[in-house]
């Protein structure tokens, strides 16, 4: 999940222009359909002023504006240091809420939202009233269960799936995929029987075992006889060694070789890009030849803006290679 930093650009005149209308992001997640292309970005730190968070949301706005991008996730944070006891390699600082960031900063950004929602830090009433004003045309969510068994929540990943049924049953709603796991594929088809419509990846370093969980996953839901619901590949680039020791930290699978080369190589910022447009292009393939519904979010995980603009221009090559 993406750490916001800024740049100075300025945002440009009215919305977001429309270079290539295709159906909206609900439709064609809801639909099944290929190609979506989304951006993932963490809302400003809470200790940020008032005037910080309005020139980090222009900026995001004047950022992604030339990507003609399907949508927007927006990612909750929350501290995971009960799931892994390792120092975390960049601290954990909380950030303002997703959807007050969307509500209140990004009025400028016209195009849909997927909001994540760690459930567990919201009392059940905070969740129903955000719920009920949430517009199903622009917003989708993804809830996110608790980090490990032993943490204390407010509001359980179960009671809040049946919160959305009870409220907001016209809300698309994702679930988070691990591709790496072997049994992934039943996690994705049990999510599935509790309503999730797609499925969002971890960041995807390892092509062969997300090959693996898709090929699991497409011939279970054929053998059931239940639809096969999209899922949108997360990438990420990775600038430093630093940055591969925090995507490590939160589980991403780097296969050995690439750490190896991501640490020797004198650019590992290009090393990581090239590696990640390399993935794209094999998971392209592999879905069209499989028949499988898949898009891609792109996202960084570092501060930096070198890897922040990298993190831009990949998903300025994907867009071209979806169209």
């Amino acid at each position: 999940m993406v750490e916001h930093g800024g740049t100075s650009t300025v945002a440009p005149e009215g919305g977001i222009g429309q270079a290539a209308r295709r159906p909206p992001l609900r439709t064609m997640l809801a639909d099944a359909h290929s190609g979506m292309l989304l951006f993932g970005i963490t809302p400003p730190r809470q200790s940020a002023s008032a005037e910080q968070v309005r020139e980090i949301a222009a900026v995001t706005v004047a950022r992604l504006a030339p990507l003609n991008l399907d949508g927007l996730v927006l990612y909750d944070i929350d501290d995971e240091s009960d799931r892994n006891p390792v120092r975390r390699p960049f601290p954990y600082l909380p950030c303002v809420d997703p959807a007050v960031f969307h509500a209140e900063h990004l009025e400028r950004w016209d195009r849909p939202v997927i909001i994540y929602r760690c459930v567990g830090k919201y009392p059940e009433p905070e969740l129903r009233d955000w719920l009920r004003s949430a517009d199903p045309d622009q917003i989708l969510s993804v809830f996110v269960g608790a980090s490990s068994r032993h943490k204390t929540v407010h509001t359980p990943l179960s009671r809040a799936q049946e919160l959305r049924r009870e409220v907001r049953p016209d809300l698309l709603l994702g679930a988070v995929t691990i591709t790496e796991r072997r049994d992934e594929h039943l996690r994705m088809v049990a999510k599935q029987a509790q309503g999730c419509g797609y499925f969002v990846s971890q960041v995807t370093y390892n092509v062969d075992a997300t090959k693996s969980v898709l090929s699991d996953y497409f011939y279970t839901c054929r053998d059931q006889g239940i639809p096969v619901r999209p899922v949108l590949f997360t990438l990420s680039v990775c600038g430093s060694v630093k940055t591969l020791a925090f995507l490590q930290w939160l589980g991403v699978d780097v296969p050995r070789w690439l750490e190896n080369a991501l640490r020797n190589a004198a650019d590992p910022l290009a090393e990581s890009y090239d590696q990640c447009l390399a993935n794209a292009r094999e998971l392209i393939a592999f879905c069209r030849r499989l028949g499988m519904p898949f898009g891609f979010s792109v996202e960084s995980v570092s501060i930096r803006k070198v890897e922040i603009e990298a993190s831009v221009a990949l998903a300025g090559e994907l867009r071209a290679l979806l169209s």
